[in-house]
């Protein structure tokens, strides 16, 4: 079945309206909380930074003190408000449950209080959950420096009512779109809940499988087991579709996994003599980041040819598994060290000094057969767990992106209602 078809099955011969939201719902502007009065618990403050991609943020809240009910009486929210940012990304939108209350509405963000005997919440956030929508509302944002979107833009903005001489019959239409995406969302929620799952199963796993007795292995100085070799710097500009391959010491926090055979970056070719590489199975580590835990990430390069580096990275070259080491650097007892040699100022450092100073595990020390045998056994098992939480070409996170991809299709698919054309003024 064709989109048109699709469509018209849907809508058996119902007419679609395009309505303005105002007819539709009242649109709120918020108050301007005052940060000194915040407290550790209350009134749950609803800012731009709440409302995240089609669900509110769990972290980094901010309280109300409760006894100021009737001060923000105008302001405070119901269970199943839609909620918009107005700055920023102008035009996302989460909906609020009852975890999320009680909450008060903070400026520029909008709530959107819809008219459920006219449109169904959960109708109007599949709307303007689409990026068509999000685009308009950045197009439209007016002011220097951060662009802010007005409600009064909001309030007229058509939204696609079909059947509109017909309410009962309008809100059965909804209610089966509302149906069909909400299905989507619901399973990718389920896979995240189970990618969260494994993670922590996986952190919980790794830890134990490298945490040892006293006496199951020695304990080593990196600066004793191998050698740190630091990279050379490269700009963007430097950046080319055929030329050198290269990791950038960003690239080790936001794209690569525990271990790689392959370069996303080149660079042009004639900066080859003047760049510092890893070698096969050398382990590049990040030096630099914006929070400890991004510091001292770590990837086991294992393509077959080296591979130039940052100058904010380091190559580490010994005759351990590098994935095992990859491993180990995530581990809680890896990262409670590292805390003690990370530098704090805006732009977080680690240096060789400090990390060649750190421990690593050597199972089976006088033994290095036995040795690389059982780092091997490890990394096996924690290679499978890495694979299902942390793979973007197999596992959790690829399955989630092809369901979010499955729920953007028929998101846009069920609510593409054709415009009517605009009437040209003067003719009959």
């Amino acid at each position: 079945m064709n989109e048109s078809a699709f469509l018209e099955k849907l809508l058996d011969g119902a007419e679609v309206e395009w309505v303005p939201l105002r007819a539709l719902s009242q649109v709120l502007n918020g108050y301007a909380f005052k940060s000194s009065r915040y407290t550790d618990s209350g009134i749950r403050v609803i800012r731009i930074s709440d409302v995240q991609k089609g669900k509110m943020s769990d972290k980094n809240l901010k309280f109300y003190p409760i006894d100021s009910k009737s001060e923000i009486s105008k302001y405070l929210l119901t269970n199943g408000d839609l909620v918009m940012s107005l700055t920023g990304n102008a035009g996302r939108v989460a909906m609020l449950s009852k975890a999320d209350l009680p909450a008060g509405l903070n400026q520029r963000v909008a709530c959107i209080r819809a008219q459920e005997d006219l449109v169904l919440t959960r109708y109007l956030f599949h709307f303007f959950d689409r990026t068509s929508f999000e685009n308009d509302a950045m197009a439209n944002a007016t002011g220097g420096g951060q662009k802010n979107l007005s409600t009064r833009w909001l309030s007229l903005y058509p939204i696609p009512i079909p059947c509109p001489e017909n309410p009962e019959k309008s809100l059965a239409i909804q209610a089966e779109i509302v149906r069909i995406l909400d299905t989507f969302t619901e399973l990718t929620a389920e896979l995240t809940a189970e990618l969260t799952a494994r993670k922590k199963q996986y952190n919980y796993y790794r830890d134990q499988l490298l945490t040892f007795e006293e006496g199951e292995v020695e304990w080593k100085t990196m600066e004793e087991v191998g050698e740190f070799i630091r990279g050379k710097r490269f700009t963007k500009s430097d950046y080319t579709d055929n030329g050198i391959k290269v990791i950038h010491y960003g690239e080790i926090y936001t794209h690569y996994g525990t271990s790689t055979t392959e370069a996303i970056s080149q660079v042009r070719p004639e900066l080859a003599p003047t760049l510092k590489y890893a070698e096969p199975k050398d382990v590049v580590i990040a030096s630099v980041g914006e929070t400890v835990e991004e510091v001292g990430k770590a990837v086991a390069w294992l393509g077959n040819e080296k591979v130039a580096i940052h100058d904010d990275s380091y190559a580490f070259r010994s005759t351990m598994n590098p994935v095992f080491i990859s491993h180990y650097m995530q581990t809680a007892r890896f990262t409670s060290e590292k805390e003690k040699h990370v530098s704090r100022g805006k732009v977080k450092r680690l240096l060789i000094k400090g990390i060649s100073k750190m421990y690593i595990p050597i199972p089976f020390p006088n033994d290095p057969e036995k040795s690389l045998a059982e780092q091997s056994r490890i990394v096996a098992i924690l290679d499978k767990f890495d694979t299902l939480t942390h793979s973007i070409s197999e596992g959790l996170p690829r399955e989630i992106e092809l369901r979010q991809q499955q729920y953007e299709y028929y998101r846009d698919l069920l609510l593409d209602f054709p415009k009517p054309e605009p009437q040209t003024e003067g003719v009959a």
